[in-house]
C-alpha cells in the first residue's frame, strides 16, 4: 500500500523518468480462542487442501494450461546491477518468477470460468501483496479469487489471503451442513474440505497461528449455528452480497478480538530487535498493520466483487465492432471519491471535519478509508496509549508508522471493514475480469489494460492493413507500423496475460509497444528507489468467455 500522495508520485515519476534517460541507478473477549483438542480439525485448516502447481505442460497444450508455473532459473540477480548489462532472459527472469494459470474442466463446475493468469511484481523489501485462488467444494460451490494489498508491513494481507476464503464459505454454507460440520469435528472425525487452493510454489503458505485461526473461524459457525433470527429464504444473489459482508466484517472482528487477548495474556519482554520475537502470524503484528482487499465470488454465471480500499475489478468487454471497453466494477475508497469522503465525514462531529481527513489522508496518515486490521484506527484511544505505554517489546518490532497515537484521535472507529459489494452478470461480451492492486492502476489506465489483455489474448492473428490517410507522412506511416511490431513481438513474447501487463506498465515507450531498455532499468532500480517509482504489483486476470 502506497503511502505518498498522488502529487508528490509525479514529482517523483519525474525525477525517475530522468534518471532512467540518463542511465543512472534506486492484522467481547468473552470466551475466545478455546484451543481445540481435534487434532483432525486443526490438521485439516492447516491448508492440506492446497492443491500444488503442476509442471509446465508441452507446446501443445492449451494457452490456459492447468496449474503452470515456470520454474525459471535459480540464479538471482542484483536489482542495483547496471541495466546496460541486463540480458532479455534476466529481465524474462524477474517478470516471470512468480506468474502462474489455471484452467477449469468445462461444464457446471467451472461457474462460468475458463481460467485464470496471475503475476506479482515487488517494490517491497519483504513484498506487501498477496493474491488468493481457489475452489469452492461444498454448498452452491463458486470460484474465488482476490488480490490484498498490505501496508504497515505484510502481516495482515498475509493473514487475510490465507483465512478469508474460509469465512466467505462458512458465511455462505447451509445451516444443515454448518451442523454436520460441528459434529465432526466435536466427534473428531474427519472434516470434508471446505476450499480447493490453487497455489503458486512461492506463493506463502498457512500462518503459524493455525490452530488459533481455526477455533476463531469455528466460534464464527457456532454463532451461525446458534442464530435462530437467520433467514435461509434470502434469494440466491442476497444471500451471496450478506455472505461476502458477514465473512469480511467477521474476520476483521476476530483479527482484532485475536490481538486483544494476545495483548492480555502475554507479559512485557526484553526489547526486541526489529521484528525479533514476533513472527509474521503473531495477532498483534497482523492487527497493527492493514490490508485492502478485493475479492471476486463466481457461481453459475453470476459475478460478486467485494471491494475494500483502492485496488480494482475492472471487465474487458468486446464490442460488436470487436473494440474492447472498460467496465469498472469496483470505486475506490479514498478521498478521491466524493461519496466515500462524504461518508467519513459523516461518521463523526462537525467539529472534526478539518481533522478527519487531512491532505486526502485518513488522520493525515492513510490513503485508504477502508481496510481490515489497522486497529491504530478502530480501538479506544485508552486501549492504543496503554499498548503504546507498557509494550515496548511490540513497538519495536513493527513499523515505525504504527508506534504513535494518531492525531486528532478523538472519535475512533475511524476505519471500516465493509465491503462495497457489486453483482454482475455476465454476458456474452464479457470476456475477462482483471483484479489488480493499486500498484498497477497508478501506472496504467483502465482501457489500457483491457486493450493490451484483449489484444494479448486474441494475438493480433486478425490484423487489419494500415490503410493510410491522404494527409499520412512516410514518418507518420513508419511509427504507426513500428507500433504494430512492437504489439505483435510484445503478444509472442508472455502467454501469460498478467504478465504481459507488467511489461507494459513498467516498459511503455508511449506508442503502445514496449521500450526494452527502459524495461530493463525499471527491473533493475535499486529497492529503495524502486519502492518510490512504483508499489507493489499483483495482478489475476480471469477468463470468462471464448474470444
Amino acid at each position: 500500500m502506497e503511502f505518498i500522495s498522488f502529487k508528490v508520485r509525479k514529482l517523483i515519476n519525474s525525477i525517475v523518468s530522468k534518471i532512467l534517460t540518463s542511465n543512472q541507478h534506486q492484522k467481547t473477549v468473552i470466551q475466545m480462542l478455546k484451543i481445540s483438542s481435534s487434532v483432525c480439525a486443526a490438521q485439516w485448516f492447516e491448508l492440506q487442501q492446497c492443491r500444488p502447481l503442476s509442471s509446465p505442460l508441452p507446446p501443445s497444450s492449451s494457452v490456459l494450461p492447468r496449474l503452470h508455473s515456470p520454474s525459471g532459473s535459480k540464479k538471482s540477480y542484483q536489482l542495483g546491477q547496471e541495466m546496460g548489462q541486463m540480458s532479455p532472459a534476466q529481465v524474462n527472469h524477474i517478470l516471470k518468477a512468480n506468474e502462474c494459470s489455471h484452467t477449469f474442466p468445462r461444464g457446471p463446475a467451472s461457474h462460468g470460468v475458463l481460467g485464470f493468469h496471475s503475476n506479482m511484481l515487488p517494490a517491497n523489501q519483504p513484498c506487501e501483496d498477496r493474491r488468493s485462488s481457489a475452489t469452492c467444494l461444498l454448498g452452491r460451490g463458486g470460484i474465488l479469487l482476490g488480490v490484498f494489498d498490505g501496508h504497515a508491513g505484510p502481516a495482515c494481507a498475509h493473514a487475510i489471503s490465507q483465512r478469508l476464503f474460509y469465512y466467505v464459505t462458512v458465511a455462505m454454507l447451509p445451516l444443515k451442513m454448518l451442523q454436520e460440520l460441528e459434529c465432526a469435528v466435536d466427534e473428531e472425525r474427519a472434516v470434508p474440505p471446505l476450499l480447493e487452493w490453487h497455489k503458486h510454489p512461492q506463493d506463502h503458505n498457512c500462518p503459524e497461528g493455525s490452530t488459533i485461526s481455526f477455533q476463531s473461524l469455528r466460534n464464527y459457525w457456532q454463532e451461525r449455528l446458534g442464530d435462530e433470527e437467520e433467514d435461509e429464504g434470502e434469494e440466491d444473489d442476497s444471500r451471496v452480497t450478506s455472505a461476502l459482508v458477514n465473512a469480511f466484517l467477521r474476520l476483521d472482528y476476530d483479527l482484532s478480538v485475536e490481538a486483544q487477548v494476545h495483548l492480555s495474556l502475554s507479559s512485557p519482554r526484553r526489547v526486541s530487535l526489529p521484528g525479533e520475537g514476533l513472527p509474521l502470524s503473531s495477532p498483534l503484528r497482523v492487527a497493527l498493520s492493514g490490508s485492502t482487499a478485493c475479492v471476486v465470488h463466481v457461481s453459475n454465471g453470476v459475478l460478486h466483487v467485494a471491494n475494500l480500499g483502492d485496488s480494482r475489478a475492472v471487465l474487458g468487454v468486446q464490442e460488436p465492432d470487436g473494440h474492447w471497453s472498460a467496465l469498472s466494477l469496483t470505486n475506490d475508497h479514498n478521498a478521491q471519491n466524493p461519496d466515500e469522503l462524504q461518508r467519513i465525514l459523516g461518521e463523526h462531529p462537525r467539529s472534526e471535519s478539518r481533522t478527519v481527513v487531512r491532505h486526502d489522508r485518513l488522520l493525515g496518515l492513510l490513503l485508504p478509508f477502508r481496510a481490515f486490521g489497522d486497529v491504530r484506527f478502530k480501538w479506544k484511544a485508552e486501549m492504543l496509549s496503554r499498548m503504546y505505554e507498557t509494550r515496548p517489546d511490540i513497538m519495536s518490532a513493527v513499523t515505525e508508522a504504527v508506534r504513535t497515537l494518531p492525531p486528532h484521535y478523538l472519535t475512533p472507529p475511524y476505519l471500516s471493514a465493509y465491503p462495497e459489494v457489486t453483482r454482475h452478470l455476465i454476458r456474452p461480451a464479457d470476456k475477462f475480469l482483471v483484479l489488480a492492486t493499486d500498484g498497477l492502476w497508478e501506472l496504467m489506465h483502465r482501457q489500457t489494460v483491457v486493450q493490451l489483455v484483449g489484444e494479448q489474448l486474441t494475438g493480433l492473428q486478425q490484423q487489419k492493413p494500415i490503410i493510410p490517410n491522404a494527409d499520412m507522412t512516410l514518418g507518420g506511416l513508419q511509427r504507426l507500423l513500428l507500433e504494430r511490431k512492437g504489439r505483435v513481438l510484445s503478444v509472442l513474447e508472455d502467454q501469460n496475460a498478467a504478465t504481459h501487463l507488467l511489461r507494459h506498465a513498467l516498459g511503455d515507450d508511449g506508442y503502445g509497444a514496449v521500450d526494452q531498455n527502459r524495461l530493463a532499468k525499471m527491473l533493475g532500480l535499486p529497492a529503495e528507489l524502486a519502492r518510490r517509482y512504483r508499489d507493489d504489483v499483483t495482478i489475476t486476470v480471469i477468463h470468462l468467455n471464448e474470444l
